[in-house]
């Protein structure tokens, strides 16, 4: 299986399957001289991490990170970082039934048809397990931001469940990390928790929204045609386990507004160019404007539930399958650390990216 790295002078390669004895990432291009450690980044997989409340996977994994290379007395070198998580809960004996049978609404069937053999222990490479490499390499890159860039700031969270969205008139940001969600509205918490609570029981499982927002982005990150910064988000967040579609600023919701409505109008500020609104979600002709960069990914539904769906055999044969284990009935809550660390890979990797061509932006205004 190839193609398994992202990034250009940023780069991280994941490996690893949901039920093998590890999985982790390299990360390749990192500047020397980042301040980090396994506590640093492991604040970023302690919010990742399976069996934290009765809304996700009941997968009891510490996601301990260790770093194999790359640091050395606190600091990166400059050289490769190897970082390893141990899996230490699996239960293969769940996913027997499916060795022969393919989940519906999962990659069993393509992973098959393409390769002829493949890992159906809790879905093995095509596992969301594979995600808290993302996370660790992620925490890499926010400490590189910090020490290159230390005005960035990223935030992610819940906006949608199914079809039930927060009240952005209700929006706080202190409200995140005081719920299960990940969600900026406390009454929308307390809304899908019922909602969550009653899908659990029918064996069911719900989509999800994930905004992501990156705050003190300066202007000039990404390349016009093919090296653009929205280009290479949206590839990035659609890399992610079951996500299905991506928007950069108001997305889709653009192509309802007349021009002069979408267009994001200029005046000179004491600082530099200020904008009256962020339609473009702070990136214009795929460079970075210096607002805030801003984007949603859907995420759909666990395909790994207890409702009977009907399905085929390896052999042909119709038949019908419920799956067993630990599932996340709404996978988009665990996403959101994910989807901010893909954020920070991908913003650092277009920072040093700027830095090798420009250097500083050469245009001034004013």
């Amino acid at each position: 299986m190839s193609l398994n790295s992202f990034g250009h002078l940023f780069r991280v390669t994941t490996w690893g399957e949901s039920h093998g004895p590890a999985l982790g990432a390299t990360v390749d291009g990192c500047p020397p001289g980042v301040a980090i450690d396994e506590a640093m980044l492991q604040l970023w997989l302690d919010r990742r991490k399976p069996g934290q409340n009765k809304y996700t996977t009941q997968r009891r994994e510490p996601d301990a990170v260790k770093i194999l290379s790359g640091v050395f007395e606190g600091q990166t070198t400059g050289t490769p970082v190897q970082l390893m998580i141990e899996n230490t809960d699996q239960r293969s004996k769940d996913y027997g039934e499916i060795a022969e049978k393919f989940r519906p609404g999962h990659a069993d069937i393509t992973y098959w048809q393409k390769y002829g053999i493949r890992d159906y222990r809790g879905g093995g490479r095509s596992s969301a397990r594979e995600t808290a490499a993302r996370v660790a390499a992620g925490g890499l890159a926010r400490a590189a931001l910090d020490m290159l860039a230390p005005g960035i700031e990223i935030t992610g969270y819940m906006v949608q469940m199914g079809p039930r969205a927060i009240d952005r008139a209700r929006f706080d940001l202190a409200q995140v990390g005081e719920n299960p969600f990940w969600c900026p509205d406390a009454q929308t918490a307390q809304d899908w928790a019922g909602d969550l609570d009653a899908l659990r029981k029918s064996g069911d499982s719900i989509g999800a929204v994930i905004e992501v927002v990156a705050r003190g982005v300066p202007a000039g990150l990404g390349a016009p045609i093919y090296g653009k910064l929205d280009t290479d988000l949206a590839a990035a967040m659609m890399s992610i386990n079951a996500v299905k579609a991506v928007e950069i600023g108001d997305g889709m919701a653009a192509a309802l507004l007349r021009g002069s409505d979408n267009a994001d109008e200029i005046s000179m500020g004491p600082d530099g160019p200020v904008y009256n609104s962020n339609h473009a979600g702070g990136i214009l002709g795929g460079i970075s404007t210096g607002q805030e960069v801003v984007l949603r990914f859907a995420v759909k539904p666990t395909s790994s539930i207890l409702t009977t769906r009907k399905t085929i055999t390896k052999s042909g044969e119709d038949t019908e399958i419920i799956t067993k284990g630990r599932h996340d009935p709404c996978v988009g809550i665990r996403a959101v650390p994910v989807g901010e660390a893909m954020m920070a890979c991908v913003l650092l990797d277009h920072l040093l990216l700027h830095r090798g061509q420009i250097g500083e932006n050469r245009g001034k205004i004013g």
